[in-house]
């Protein structure tokens, strides 16, 4: 825990990247794309499977430059997703030597990684102060639920999946979260703050899905973390799974709900 506890602290200077916004952000959310997307792919390596890496990276490149170019433009967005697929698909053609399964997990790889990570940029570009509620969140949810579980749990949320994981873990992160989102949103967003209360409910359930969906990608690919990155919590993908999640249920709120 104590090795856990030091790394999670030594990743308190990035939360200035978020504050500062813009560039900064958009440059940090770069960063853990392209080394998401490598650990990621190295996991489907691990058990044979071999997505392409040159895609992925291209369309990290892609992505962000349509961004610079057109911020907020969902038809260039639309087009660069279903670009992705098709190249992803073209890259089986070669039979001899790849499989539909190594297209698909490089399609898998870029929605996943790349295009859920971005919706960070999107709710820095639609409503910048929020960029907290998907940390908050994220994190808190997976604070909470650690603490509640460790203190408290007894009955086994996924076995197969995360053994570790408790109900009353999972009930009390989703608890804390809704507090400290409606104490967010009481003394920053005042205007919304019981609309805080319902994001941080539902972001707060699906950060729990996007932690659990990433256990089952690495149960199926046979290993323990995604890399060894952070000490204590493994790699990029190992901290920053549920935001994954949580970022796409803040902005799409914030897109359907609060404009």
């Amino acid at each position: 825990m104590k090795t856990r506890v030091l790394s999670g602290l030594a990743m308190v200077p990035l939360l200035a990247l978020v504050y500062l916004g813009g560039y900064p952000l958009l440059a940090l959310c770069v960063i853990i794309a392209v080394i998401g997307i490598k650990e990621f792919y190295d996991g489907f390596n691990a058990m044979g499977i071999k997505p392409c890496h040159l895609i992925a990276y291209a369309s990290v490149f892609v992505l962000y430059l349509i961004n610079a170019a057109a911020p907020g433009n969902f038809q260039m967005i639309c087009a660069w997703l279903a670009g992705s697929i098709m190249i992803s698909s073209l890259y089986m053609f070669k039979t001899t030597e790849r499989t539909p399964a190594d297209a698909m997990a490089t399609m898998v790889g870029i929605i996943y990684v790349i295009f859920f990570s971005f919706h960070v940029v999107l709710v820095d570009q639609t409503y910048p102060v929020m960029i907290w509620m998907v940390l908050l969140t994220a994190f808190c949810t997976d604070i909470f639920a650690y603490f509640s579980g460790y203190f408290f749990g007894k009955h086994k949320l996924c076995p197969t999946l995360s053994p570790k994981k408790t109900i009353e873990g999972a009930v009390g992160g989703t608890l804390g979260t809704v507090i400290c989102s409606g104490i967010f949103g009481y003394f920053v967003v005042p205007e919304i703050w019981w609309q805080c209360l319902i994001m941080g409910f539902v972001a707060a359930i699906f950060s729990q899905f996007g932690d659990l969906t990433a256990s089952a990608y690495k149960r199926k690919m046979g290993i323990k973390d995604y890399g060894n990155l952070i000490p204590g919590h493994g790699g990029i993908m190992d901290r920053f799974d549920s935001v994954l999640f949580t970022a796409p249920v803040i902005y799409y709120y914030i897109a359907l709900v609060l404009n």
